[in-house]
């Protein structure tokens, strides 16, 4: 009979932990981070868009940051290549847009799944599986950055394949080999960014992308 009463106890507690929000922003804490510490039935229109701003760019400013950050690296590539003749420029966007772009996005939407993995472990309090889910899409981010490696090596040909000038084809191999450092980056980049992201590591996440 005692233990039926344990485990009626503890089935009781369980559920009330349940009932528990993940994210409480009725805190005295939660709003003298996010607000001035009043209710919000005592704020007026403005106000409460102030608060809910805070809440907003607190989560997506990193996020668009990192964007910027990213895209703009290949914008200010190609505008100095510019400067050095016409068939520079268009290797060099042809290695950026075809050749990295691609891989680019393939290992883009591979690292976003670690976000529903570590999501998923969060709210079922498998905390320890959250490095674990990191780890493993490192593992397999850097196999597939290997597996995608002839796309870098072989540029040229498969660019006269496709029926870019030689010439263009051939410069464009030269700069795709040098690119292959920041291929392997993303390997290591998107999961770690996606990791600090989910949790709202903003500071974390800011200098990542840094």
């Amino acid at each position: 009979m005692p233990s039926n009463g344990t485990a009626a106890a503890a089935a009781a507690a369980a559920a009330e932990e349940a009932k528990q929000p993940l994210l409480d922003y009725s805190s005295t804490a939660a709003r003298s981070k996010y607000g001035d510490g009043r209710d919000d039935d005592g704020l007026d229109l403005s106000q409460r868009l102030w608060i809910e701003s805070k809440k907003l760019w607190h989560i997506v400013g990193p996020s668009m940051f990192s964007r910027l950050a990213t895209y703009s690296m290949f914008v200010i590539t190609q505008a100095f290549a510019g400067h050095l003749g016409d068939h520079e420029l268009a290797a060099v966007s042809i290695a950026s847009n075809v050749v990295v772009g691609f891989n680019f996005g393939l290992l883009l939407g591979m690292a976003s799944a670690l976000e529903t993995l570590c999501g998923q472990a969060f709210g079922a309090k498998q905390y320890h599986m959250l490095g674990i889910y990191m780890q493993r899409s490192w593992i397999v981010l850097f196999i597939c950055c290997i597996l995608l490696l002839p796309l870098y090596l072989f540029a040229s040909p498969i660019l006269k394949l496709l029926g870019q000038p030689s010439g263009i084809a051939e410069l464009s191999g030269v700069i795709s080999l040098w690119m292959i450092p920041l291929h392997f980056s993303f390997a290591f980049q998107f999961p770690l960014q996606r990791f600090l992201h989910k949790f709202f590591f903003s500071l974390s996440f800011f200098a990542i992308s840094c």
